[in-house]
């Protein structure tokens, strides 16, 4: 995925303030943060979200929990709890088309009003 933003992050084309890192997965600050911390967490190889997993990729996000539960620990936000989200598709708020997920915290979230 040539023009894929996150691809390019994962293959160190573009800089991201990274916070931890591993063979499968990269954890980075987002740039434009919703809460006191917010990271994304990406797998390295491109698939654009839950609903084009198949049995031909999944592997791709095997780890991706454990992978996050490290981040939050490297971040100092395990003991107080966290949030991770992961938005599939343009009408759940997916912006760039590689899964991410976005694990928020540092705070107190409440539940949103629907």
């Amino acid at each position: 995925m040539s023009e894929c933003l996150f691809c390019k992050i994962a293959a160190g084309e573009i800089p991201s303030n990274k916070v931890l890192e591993n063979e499968n997965f990269i954890a980075f600050h987002d740039i434009n943060p919703v809460a006191k911390v917010h990271v994304l967490v990406i797998p390295k190889k491109h698939v654009a979200n839950i609903a084009h997993l198949t049995d031909k990729n999944e592997s791709y996000v095997d780890g991706m929990l454990s992978f996050i539960r490290d981040v939050a620990k490297e971040l100092g936000i395990s003991a107080d709890g966290y949030r991770v989200i992961l938005n599939t598709g343009a009408k759940a708020g997916q912006t760039v088309f590689h899964l991410h997920a976005h694990v928020l915290g540092g705070q107190e979230f409440g539940w949103p009003d629907a």
